[in-house]
């Protein structure tokens, strides 16, 4: 299994929502899954694309207060480790329901935990969470550390895509973001036979992505459109 792998380090809160729906856009031209591992240059929140802008705006004091392509709550961003997975349609992932790819993927997360020696569980059931706020609570499948939550995704299917979006809240011991991205990719080359290809954010994605978020993931007109 072909995948392309995309570093993207640090970026701003617009121009990160933007790149992942540029990935969702183009990933019939990209031909295979895209793995992003991605960071923020100033502390942000993004919330799901069908929330409420008045009522996420209330819980948080972190702005910008981004809109996301996927669904979900209010995820804060600041120390998490963020990352996004956009497979084509003719990827076998895409034709998973919901519900599969959401395990699938956090027992990605899980595997790659256990590979740096860090045991983490999946929830079994559902936790009360606050509404609104991804990370009070959990949902089945989400991924537990000591049996609190520190991972959670959302999802979106299109035409062209299924788009997942992950936070993770790293738990408070000695570990290493890049040790935890690497261990995803050797679980991905064990459990799935991935081969990995470098991806640069060039060309056709680059300029999809900074108009994306010029027009807008930085505009109020969108961020505030619900």
């Amino acid at each position: 299994m072909n995948f392309f792998l995309l570093q993207s380090g640090p970026g701003a809160a617009d121009y990160n929502m933007a790149l992942d729906e540029a990935l969702m856009q183009l990933a019939p031209e990209l031909g295979r899954p895209v793995l992003r591992f991605y960071g923020w240059t100033e502390p942000a929140a993004t919330f799901g694309y069908s929330q409420s802008y008045s009522a996420i705006e209330k819980i948080t004091r972190l702005r910008p207060l981004i809109r996301r392509p996927t669904g979900g709550g209010l995820v804060p961003h600041d120390a998490d480790w963020t990352y996004s997975l956009a497979f084509p349609p003719n990827d076998p992932w895409y034709q998973l329901k919901a519900v599969q790819s959401y395990q699938r993927v956090h027992e990605w997360i899980r595997d790659a935990f256990a590979r740096i020696n860090v045991t983490t569980t999946l929830s079994p059931c559902c936790v009360k969470e606050i509404p609104g706020q991804c990370f009070i609570g959990a949902e089945k499948y989400d991924v537990l550390w000591h049996g609190k939550k520190i991972a959670g995704a959302a999802q979106r299917r299109t035409k062209t895509a299924l788009l997942i979006q992950g936070s993770i809240q790293p738990p408070p011991i000695s570990l290493t973001r890049a040790d935890w991205e690497t261990a995803m990719c050797e679980v991905a080359g064990k459990q799935m036979n991935a081969n990995w290809t470098l991806l640069e954010t060039a060309g056709a994605l680059e300029s999809l992505a900074r108009t994306l978020a010029a027009t807008k993931y930085s505009q109020a007109s969108y961020n505030q459109s619900r």
